[in-house]
């Protein structure tokens, strides 16, 4: 049986209920798949403004029956996001969390810098990677999140904001024949390219869709539905992405 992941990002959850009910849309969306996911992953900007009560709204508009993890982006406050969402105790460091199986292993990276837009990974984050990676047999599938791009995107507000140094992360994962793909978030559309070798996978936005330069003058979409990307992973390890609206 192939692997099955929901990427979702950038929900952008604040004190107005736009945010939560399109989140929830998504959310209910899945829940009422007939089969069951592997994992949902969600790849950033989870509170607009990282507020304790925005986390706590975020709590309810993405409980689901599935597996999920988490990892921040330029909106989340690290120490709000710890307490109200994970449940532990508050710290400023990097959240780098990992999701392992038998079949595949997820590994989140913190891209996020306090108090930037830009996303960098700390050297504390790219040696828990490698501890992960080192962990990991070669047979079992890998996929690396983080909120920031590591490439552009050719979408210029997105691009000057996108993750730096990321020739230290090429590095890390050089020669590493058990990872297969990229996730990333941020950029509010839906993208496919290439780093280090390997795919990058963009989701699109739950809360707005921005346009490309030669699609208009318009900043932000507000009324596009929201959308999600299906990953699979088959036995070869070869990795197909979907990309559905939700209406």
């Amino acid at each position: 049986m192939p692997v099955v992941i929901a990427h979702v990002s950038d929900i952008h959850i604040d004190s107005e209920p736009r945010a939560a009910e399109r989140t929830r849309r998504v959310f209910d969306h899945l829940d009422a798949l007939p089969a069951d996911l592997d994992l949902v992953v969600l790849t950033g900007d989870i509170a607009d403004h990282g507020r304790t009560a925005e986390y706590a709204a975020v709590r309810e508009a993405t409980a689901t029956r599935h597996p999920l993890l988490v990892c921040p982006g330029n909106h989340d406050d690290r120490e709000a996001f710890r307490r109200t969402l994970l449940g532990v105790p508050a710290s400023t460091g990097p959240i780098d969390q990992v999701h392992r199986t038998e079949r595949f292993v997820v590994a989140l990276c913190d891209s996020s810098i306090p108090r930037q837009d830009d996303g960098f990974l700390a050297d504390s984050t790219l040696e828990w990677l490698a501890g992960e990676l080192d962990a990991t047999p070669d047979d079992v599938p890998v996929l690396i999140g983080f909120h920031h791009p590591p490439v552009e995107l050719h979408a210029p507000y997105v691009d000057r904001i996108r993750q730096f140094g990321e020739e230290r992360l090429a590095e890390v994962v050089a020669g590493r024949p058990n990872v297969v793909a990229f996730l990333a978030g941020h950029a509010h559309t839906a993208a496919a390219t290439r780093f280090a070798g390997l795919p990058l996978l963009v989701a699109p936005g739950v809360v707005s869709t921005v346009p490309l330069p030669w699609e208009g003058e318009r900043s932000v979409h507000l009324d596009h539905p929201p959308s999600l990307a299906f990953h699979v992973i088959d036995d070869q390890h070869r990795i197909t992405t979907h990309y559905r609206c939700v209406v």
